[in-house]
């Protein structure tokens, strides 16, 4: 459907893509208004489930107005403070340049090259390797990477991984995940609220109305059971726009870099290094899809995954930026002397014997 040549018009393509899954968010919020319409009307009365869907869908068509309200509310207030979310669920903490000269240097002389306006740089205080980029808008945006990047990547590494995060920013990836996020966490509040605080079926008594007590067939059941299937598919389908988002850029981020640094070995030096220890055990699964390699304990796979597997980013760039995938030198042993050596004769021979025997 998007058809794109060059780097630039992928980009472009990518972010039509994200508007159209973004657009997803707001058929689920009215799914998810359906759903709790359907909770409301059955407990109020075991009615015919044709009754109860028709004013379902009446309460959404007068109630529109007061959820979406509610939702902006909650945005407003992401929105606002969102910064100060990210920072406490990542442990991410700010740096001055005293503490961390050659991340600044690295990072100014990105920058500087190209004209972008610098981030903030900040800090998560873990031995993994691993880093993310987040904000909204100019002035608010910051990179985070870990002690243990910085502890064990050269500095073309790091200046790598620096241009992944600085082209998540220039794409404006940072808004689109903050958003996303934004719009998944009502749905996993929609979520959680139902299935952990409500005691269904074990609490559910609706009222039953006697003259359509023989015609009702169960209605109200089968409502709360659409119902449930609802908020939970919307939970799920939720995850699953976020995380395609995700995985829609990290190439792009990928390319980004190269494009920034024109050193393809590095990013894929780094990358090499940064899947063989990215794990942070304690990191909220809502922030994995922000770093540049997932920091889960068992990343996930296919349509679960918040990233592309490292192999197929690493062949990305091997056949379309020029990149050399050189695996580190493995040490081996010096082999055993010849067996056809006559003995003592050959490197492990005792010394010939001195004057005195």
């Amino acid at each position: 459907m998007f058809k794109a040549y060059g780097l630039y018009s992928h980009i472009q393509a990518n972010r039509m893509r994200s508007a159209f899954l973004l657009a997803g968010f707001v058929v689920l919020l009215i799914a998810l208004m359906f759903s709790f319409a359907l909770i409301f009307e059955a407990m109020g009365q075991d009615a015919p489930l044709d009754v109860i869907l028709a004013r379902a869908i009446l309460d959404v068509k007068e109630g529109w107005p007061l959820a979406f309200g509610a939702a902006a509310v909650w945005f407003c207030i992401a929105y606002l403070f969102h910064q100060n979310m990210i920072d406490y669920a990542t442990g991410s903490a700010g740096i001055e340049r005293a503490q961390a000269p050659r991340l600044y240097n690295l990072l100014e002389n990105l920058c500087i090259s190209r004209g972008i306006p610098i981030p903030r740089l900040k800090i998560i205080e873990d031995g993994a390797l691993n880093a993310f980029a987040s904000g909204l808008r100019d002035g608010d945006y910051s990179i985070s990477v870990t002690r243990g990047l910085l502890d064990h990547l050269t500095d073309a590494e790091v200046e790598s991984v620096l241009g992944h995060e600085l082209t998540h920013i220039r794409n404006r990836d940072t808004q689109m995940m903050v958003i996303a996020t934004i719009f998944a966490g009502i749905f996993a509040f929609a979520a959680d609220l139902t299935f952990r605080s409500w005691n269904f079926p074990f609490g559910f008594s609706p009222r039953r109305d006697n003259s359509r007590e023989d015609r009702s067939g169960g209605g109200a059941v089968i409502a709360i059971v659409i119902a449930l299937v609802v908020i939970a598919v919307s939970f799920g389908v939720s995850v699953l726009i976020r995380f395609a988002l995700s995985r829609s850029r990290e190439y792009l981020a990928d390319a980004g870099s190269v494009e920034l640094t024109k050193n393809p070995d590095a990013m894929i030096s780094a990358l090499r290094k940064i899947s063989a220890n990215a794990t942070i055990p304690a990191m909220p699964s809502r922030m994995q899809a922000f770093f540049i390699e997932s920091p889960a304990l068992l990343p996930e796979s296919g349509w679960l995954a918040t990233h592309p597997p490292i192999e197929d980013r690493i062949a990305a760039l091997v056949e379309f930026a020029g990149g050399r995938d050189e695996p580190a030198p493995v040490s081996v042993e010096a082999p055993p002397p010849p067996s056809f050596l006559p003995p003592g004769v050959g490197p492990n021979a005792p010394p010939p014997p001195g004057p005195w025997g």
